[in-house]
C-alpha cells in the first residue's frame, strides 16, 4: 500500500444513514492515498457501530474522534480531529456530503504551498437524498443530471456543477462571482497552515465558523484558490435544529473583528489559554482498518 498523504475530516452527529452513503462515496474514489477522520460531535453509539461494521468493506482507514455531547460544538471536535490527522494535507467536508469519484483527486491535483482550496456542493432535495442507494453511488448514477431529473430535479444553472468538463470548470471557476472561501462542506489546506492560526475559534457554533477560519488563513498570507466546479459533493438534505439567530449574530461579530483587526490567531482554538476547560478535555479516538 502506498503511503497516505491526505486526511479527510468528515463532521457528523447522529446521522448514520447519511454518513453511510458518504463513506461509500469515499470508497469509490480514483485517488486512494487517504485516511478519513470522522469528527463526531457526541453521537450515540450507532455511529461507532456503523464504523466498526463497515471496517472490512472500506479500503481506507478511519480514525473516529468523539467527545461527549454538549450541544452543537462542531468547532471543538474539528480541532480535535485536526490534531489526529496523520498526514500533512487536510480536506474538510461533512457527513451529509457524498463526494464525486474524482473529489479527492481534484483536491490533490490543485493543492499548492501557500494556498487553500475552496470547493462547492450540489444541494439535493429530501426525496432524492433518501432515494440514493449504495449502487447509485458506486455507479455514479447519482451525479447524472438526467437520472436526477427523473426524480424531479429542477432545471437550474447550478446543474452545471455536475455537467462541467475540465475546460468548462476552468471557465466557470474563473468567472463565478462567489468568493473562494473556506467552506466546511468542501475545502482543503495544509495542516501546518491550519495549526499556525490555531484552528477553529471554539466560541463559534453554527453560522460561519468555517469562513472565519478561512479569513484568518488569508490574514496570515495564505491565498484562496477556487475549485467549486472541479471538486463536487452532493449535499443531502436534513433538518437544522441547531440553527439559531443568536449563534449567527455572535459569529458575525467575531468575523467582523477578525476582518477589521486582520487577526491571524484565535486564543480560543487548538491551543487554549485556560489551564483546564471542558473544551480541552481529550477526545476518545478509535482507529479502524489502519493499514501500514
Amino acid at each position: 500500500m502506498k503511503q497516505l498523504d491526505t486526511s479527510i475530516i468528515i463532521s457528523t452527529y447522529n446521522s448514520t444513514d447519511w454518513l453511510k452513503k458518504v463513506l461509500y462515496g469515499y470508497n469509490n474514489q480514483t485517488y486512494r492515498q487517504f485516511e478519513v477522520v470522522v469528527a463526531d460531535d457526541g453521537s450515540n453509539d450507532e455511529t461507532r457501530q456503523l464504523l466498526k461494521q463497515m471496517e472490512t468493506e472500506l479500503f481506507y482507514p478511519i480514525v473516529h474522534v468523539w467527545h461527549e455531547d454538549r450541544g452543537f460544538q462542531k468547532s471543538q471536535i474539528l480541532n480535535k480531529a485536526i490534531l489526529n490527522c496523520n498526514t500533512e494535507y487536510i480536506i474538510m467536508s461533512d457527513g451529509d456530503c457524498i463526494p464525486r469519484k474524482d473529489f479527492v483527486e481534484q483536491h490533490v491535483k490543485y493543492r499548492e504551498e501557500g494556498y487553500f482550496l475552496s470547493g462547492g456542493y450540489f444541494m439535493l432535495p429530501m426525496n432524492i437524498s433518501e432515494a440514493i442507494s449504495k449502487e447509485d453511488i458506486y455507479s455514479e448514477k447519482c451525479f447524472d443530471v438526467s437520472w436526477l431529473k427523473q426524480l424531479d430535479l429542477k432545471p437550474s444553472f447550478k446543474n452545471n456543477k455536475l455537467l462541467s468538463g475540465p475546460l468548462k470548470s476552468f471557465l466557470l471557476n474563473s468567472f463565478t462571482p462567489t468568493n473562494a472561501s473556506w467552506n466546511g462542506h468542501n475545502a482543503s489546506g495544509w495542516k501546518k497552515d491550519i495549526v499556525a492560526i490555531n484552528g477553529f475559534d471554539e466560541r463559534m457554533q453554527y453560522g460561519g465558523q468555517d469562513r472565519e477560519l478561512g479569513e484568518r488563513l488569508v490574514n496570515s498570507g495564505i491565498k484562496p484558490k477556487q475549485i467549486r466546479y472541479n471538486a463536487v459533493v452532493l449535499h443531502l438534505d436534513h433538518p437544522r435544529g441547531y440553527k439559531n439567530q443568536k449563534s449567527i449574530d455572535k459569529n458575525q461579530a467575531i468575523r467582523k473583528q477578525t476582518r477589521e483587526k486582520k487577526l491571524k490567531w484565535t486564543p480560543f482554538g487548538i491551543v487554549k489559554e485556560e489551564v483546564v476547560t471542558e473544551a480541552n478535555e481529550a477526545a476518545i479516538v478509535t482507529t479502524y482498518n489502519y493499514r501500514e
